[in-house]
């Protein structure tokens, strides 16, 4: 009998385990290219008048001035897409993500800027030389940032640079702002916009974020709530989280792949754990 209770307990334990929401497993495969063909599509058939992320508001020309939009080359031919944070005149930081996830590897970006359309309009500089953190891992996210040097980008009224934060706060209950163009809504109904969009998210406990996402969640990750059924979404990875300043204090990372309106926090990179990384290579 010793060998059926054995069993009988493991399956007890098993049923007793938390159950965590998943994260995408290839980014670029299931959530930046279509991204990509599918704000394309919609810049070449319709005005210009849609928004982005979930529960947020359109934004105009100039108004995050430090915000660059990212068309990825990658080594297939295809296209996909993410957002970056101008940091200097030649450097601007992403989600490590962006330029190698499992399979998909970028081979260039274009980083856009001073426009809110993606595939027009703009500045619009190429570049190959990306650097990912030395600790990324791309099977649970963990340290997932990068940073972009560009050839020298001159300021105006619509580019400038975001600053990076000091000290060690953790932002609990901060209100901050996410960027980006990705999907306004799950579905079909996130598919007739196409314009950059921002939204006003609260920073939540990484405690509480571990009980969505379980050990996903390390010191370095800082997340923000999904009430109200506004967050970041598909298509938006690399954008800034920011605070008045501006100041960037996080890099979309991930949220749950089963959709951007279900209440579920959003993840993004802690930039006061990368700010030292950061500014030795700026």
């Amino acid at each position: 009998m010793r060998p059926i209770l054995v069993v009988l307990a493991l399956a007890v334990a098993a049923s007793a385990a938390p159950q965590y929401e998943p994260i995408f497993y290839n980014y670029h495969e299931e959530i930046g290219i279509p991204e990509a063909t599918r704000i394309k599509a919609v810049e070449e058939s319709m005005d210009f008048d849609g928004s982005r992320i979930v529960g947020g508001s359109g934004s105009n020309v100039g108004q995050w001035p430090f915000f660059g939009g990212l068309l990825i080359a990658m080594t297939d031919g295809r296209t996909s897409v993410c957002g970056s944070s101008l940091l200097s005149n030649t450097r601007a930081v992403t989600a490590a993500h962006c330029w190698r996830h499992r399979t998909s590897q970028a081979r260039q970006f274009t980083v856009v800027l001073a426009t809110n359309r993606l595939f027009s309009g703009g500045t619009r500089i190429v570049t190959n030389r990306v650097e990912m953190h030395g600790s990324w891992n791309d099977n649970n996210l963990n340290n997932d940032i990068a940073i972009i040097t560009i050839n020298h980008v001159a300021f105006t009224a619509n580019i400038n640079r975001i600053n990076l934060p000091t000290g060690t706060a953790n932002y609990v209950g901060t209100s901050a702002v996410a960027i980006g163009f990705g999907r306004t809504a799950d579905g079909v109904a996130g598919a007739n916009n196409q314009n950059l969009n921002h939204v006003t998210l609260t920073v939540i406990s990484n405690d509480e974020c571990r009980r969505t996402f379980g050990d996903s969640i390390i010191a370095s990750t800082l997340c923000t709530s999904g009430a109200g059924g506004r967050s970041t979404c598909s298509g938006d990875s690399g954008g800034p989280l920011m605070i008045a300043g501006p100041t960037l204090i996080g890099v979309t990372s991930f949220g749950s792949i089963l959709g951007c309106q279900r209440g579920f926090p959003a993840g993004f990179a802690r930039v006061t754990s990368f700010a030292v990384w950061l500014r030795a290579r700026m």
